[in-house]
């Protein structure tokens, strides 16, 4: 084959599909990137923030002459200073209308609620002088008592907030009874204890930090007419919406620059005090500005995620079929109400259900304030939280059942022929077909000789058990309906917003609303472009992250990009197709219903008369030749509000070894199929779900973020709060089944948080199916070693005794006191409580 023909047969192949290399990986591995710590100014000042050491305290005074005096010092701002221009960290979801909402102010004036909460910024002409001078300022304060656990904070014996009286943030409720989408869950648990089956459990998911691999850095220029802010964060959009709204600003003088973005997993779509700060301080110095965390800032002041108490209560009939499910949540808000904040729950509230098919389901969460570092969405945002307790309680009734977990899930799911499918919660799955996903799983993992295996391993009391663990999950992606999001009450619609210029040389300009930081936008949106309008891969541009020149956008977060983003996409590339038909009806002399267009080219029906997509944008641009009243531009426009939510799904399979003389876990294979829908890129794909997979199992084996009892997180650095690498983990398998949504043009489903939600129940599930036989039917996460131990000793502690109710139930407990795990009080008519 020539080289010409090669260039033909790759032109001739479609881009949706292709295993392409991403487009932004040239720039990002050899260091020809910009991240916004590299960015520098003509004059530009560093800053450093001075931070309360205390989680609750009152200021009483503030002296910062001898950090004036310090070399290099311009400038030392306190909260009072500023305080009528700094304007605030806002909460744009209240989820219900008495939600007890506390002021955030960027810098603090008298009240610290958590530790790091920034007191001073100290501003000079070097980072490390900054730094220095920050040592010198001097902050007295009155120590408060702090609430730190959050059954506590229940109590409201001690308050992170005085002035609001009580911790307890809102209230929200979910009844499948009430808004009839099914029966009253008290009527469905009350027959299953009278003759049924009824397990309850309690669940803790951990607090976790979402430890992105670039630490936040912002820098501001207030010179000028227009102020331009260049920082690390995945909203560069609602940004400058909420730097206007609270500052004063108009929003026609912010531009927001979101430059390359090193990762964000949700902790950069907030709207931070260290940016409102440094925007307050440029702008009362009249000089550019620039602040970069430390790691141990990271760790300590940008938004956590997860932490909650679960409690549920599930019914079910004799034969295994489920009736009711009961979810109560205690969710730790932290200090603060961040831009979501207890929305993140309410996230959730529709999953708990999952894929399975119950009469009745209630849901309840209270969310709580603390005097922690405040909490907001954590890949996946609601949904790991979900999957993870619905998926360990069908273990727990299977095992109460004695039959095997995965018979359970497929006698309780919805069946491929029942699509469309309205759960219990109220939300409508368009697609799926849970049979494919597992049987191919199932497969793919050698379910039936690692059962096997496990059985042989259980008779010969081998020390070193074999635990098989399952999650069969779905997630609802691409945060989007407005209307729905209206209903409640959520503060911004979900539409998202493209545009796309035909350069006159034939090459393409797509404008993006959403706000990549690794993701693979860039490559993944010129594909589709170059399939839609039939140009060359290499002639499509994706901007994006720049306010000024992607105008309008709701940014980038709950695995919206493609199933919101790229369906704007989809549809300014067919209104320009629809406008180049005009053109090409006039160039080549025939009716435009008569005009076809394919790969790239027009023709005549029935003839072989034909322009090319870059012929008809020379064409336009010249405006020799264009039909009377036709503008001289194919440039469109297009916005995109979805009528629904996507529902992407998989069944993962996860074995785990457990060495019962250590509690030492080890992962033997770990097997994945998930149903995305169309995809776009496979090798995107494959990244998108090998990062998702180790951070939920980081979550289910490693990761905890954990506070003294004086409100000071002693896992403020890596060797504390303990990250996986390459090491830890194995090679993954991974597959796909493929059922396209219904409710996008490209029928995709989105896939940037699977891995997260639904790895951490098949892990946890496989480290208790392998020790359940010892008398232990929860670890509590992280499962480190310890903790495993200790629960198989209280599991053994009981078998021994033969009291079920002598088994102790541990408190969460201070750092290094791990809590073990706690079996179920057996009651007379087989339920479980």
């Amino acid at each position: 084959m020539t080289i010409t023909e090669d260039r033909a047969a790759d032109a001739a192949t479609p881009e949706i599909g292709r295993a392409r290399t991403r487009k932004e990986d040239a720039r990002l591995i050899t260091g020809r990137t910009r991240w916004t710590d590299n960015i520098q100014l003509p004059g530009m000042l560093h800053l450093a923030m001075v931070r309360s050491p205390f989680a609750h305290a009152t200021i009483t005074a503030i002296n910062t002459d001898e950090a004036r005096k310090a070399p290099g010092v311009v400038g030392v701002v306190t909260g009072a200073d500023i305080k009528d221009v700094q304007g605030a960290v806002a909460n744009a979801w209240p989820i219900t209308a008495d939600q007890k909402t506390p002021d955030h102010l960027p810098v603090v004036v008298e009240h610290v609620a958590c530790a790091g909460e920034i007191v001073a910024v100290v501003a000079a002409r070097t980072a490390a002088e900054a730094r220095d001078a920050a040592e010198l300022v001097d902050v007295d304060y009155d120590e408060l008592p702090a609430v730190l656990d959050l059954k506590e904070a229940v109590k409201d014996e001690v308050l992170a907030h005085p002035a609001l009286g009580t911790n307890t943030s809102a209230v929200w409720t979910l009844d499948s009874a009430a808004q009839g989408s099914g029966t009253d869950v008290e009527d469905e648990i009350a027959a299953a204890r009278s003759d049924g089956v009824v397990i309850e459990r309690e669940f803790r998911q951990q607090r976790l930090i979402p430890a992105f691999m670039e630490p936040r850095s912002t820098v501001c220029d207030p010179t000028g007419e227009q102020m331009t802010v260049w920082t690390s964060t995945q909203v560069p959009h609602i940004l400058r919406f909420l730097v206007a709204a609270t500052t004063g600003i108009p929003e026609s003088k912010v531009r927001i620059i979101a430059p390359d973005v090193g990762g964000g997993f949700g902790g950069k779509l907030q709207t931070t005090p260290e940016e409102f700060a440094t925007i307050a301080v440029a702008r009362r110095l009249g000089k550019p500005c620039k602040y970069t965390e430390t790691r141990s800032e990271s760790l300590l002041s940008g938004h956590h995620g997860r932490d909650q108490w679960q409690k549920l209560t599930l019914s079910a009939r004799k034969d295994g079929t489920v009736t009711g499910l009961k979810v109560e949540l205690l969710a730790d808000l932290g200090a603060y109400i961040g831009v979501v904040g207890g929305g993140v729950p309410v996230l959730g509230a529709w999953m708990f259900n999952s894929i399975y098919k119950f009469a009745a389901y209630h849901f309840t969460v209270r969310t709580m304030l603390t005097n922690k570092t405040w909490v907001d969405a954590y890949r996946g945002a609601g949904r790991p939280e979900a999957t993870f307790a619905i998926e360990r309680m069908m273990d727990e009734l299977a095992a109460e059942l004695g039959r095997d977990p995965l018979e359970v899930r497929e006698q309780n799911w919805i069946t491929h022929d029942e699509f469309p499918f309205t759960s219990v919660a109220g939300m409508t799955y368009d697609t799926g077909n849970y049979e494919a996903a597992t049987a191919k799983a199932k497969a793919l993992f050698g379910y039936d000789e690692l059962r096997a295996e496990q059985r042989r391993r259980r008779e010969s009391k081998d020390p070193v058990q074999l635990g098989i663990g399952i999650s069969t999950f779905t997630e609802m992606c691409g945060l989007a309906p407005s209307r729905i999001l209206g209903t409640l009450n959520y503060g911004a619609g979900g539409w998202e917003s493209a545009s796309i210029r035909m350069l006159a040389t034939g090459k393409v300009e797509v404008l993006t609303g959403v706000s990549p930081h690794g993701q693979g936008h860039e490559t993944a949106w010129s594909q589709i472009v170059a399939d839609r309008l039939g140009v060359p891969f290499e002639d499509v541009e994706v901007l994006h992250g720049d306010t000024q020149i992607s105008s309008k956008g709701m940014d980038t977060y709950g695995s919206r990009s493609l199933v919101v983003g790229a369906e704007a996409v989809v549809r300014a590339a067919d209104k320009v197709i629809d406008k180049a038909k005009v053109v090409a009806a006039h160039l080549l002399e025939a009716s435009v219903d008569d005009i076809e267009f394919t790969a790239g080219k027009f023709g005549v029906k029935g003839t072989d008369k034909g322009v090319t997509m870059p012929e008809v944008a020379l064409a336009t641009w010249t405006g020799h030749n264009l039909p009377d009243g036709v503008e001289p531009s194919l440039d469109a426009d297009a916005t995109f509000d979805p009528e629904n939510f996507s529902f992407p799904h998989g069944t993962h399979l996860c074995a785990m070894e457990v060495d019962t003389e250590t509690g030492a876990t080890s992962m033997r294979k770990y097997v994945c199929v998930d149903d995305i829908g169309t995809i776009i890129n496979p090798l995107i794909v494959e990244g998108q779900v090998h990062g998702g997979l180790v951070q939920g199992i980081a979550q289910a084996l490693w990761e905890g973020a954990e506070y003294d009892d004086q409100g000071t997180l002693v896992t403020g650095s890596f060797v504390d709060y303990t990250l996986p690498t390459s090491a830890d983990t194995i090679s993954f398998v991974t597959d796909h089944t493929t059922s396209p949504s219904t409710y996008t043009a490209l029928g995709t489903k989105g896939v940037g948080e699977a891995g997260a939600i639904a790895s951490t129940p098949a892990v946890v599930n496989a480290i208790v199916d392998a020790v359940r036989p010892l008398g232990v039917d929860d670890v509590v996460m992280p499962c480190t070693p310890e903790r495993v131990w200790k629960a198989i000793q209280a599991g053994r502690a009981v078998s021994t005794e033969g009291d079920r109710d002598a088994q102790p139930h541990f408190d969460e407990g201070a750092p290094n006191q791990d809590p073990g795990a706690a079996s179920p009080e057996s009651t007379s008519d087989g339920s479980q409580s």
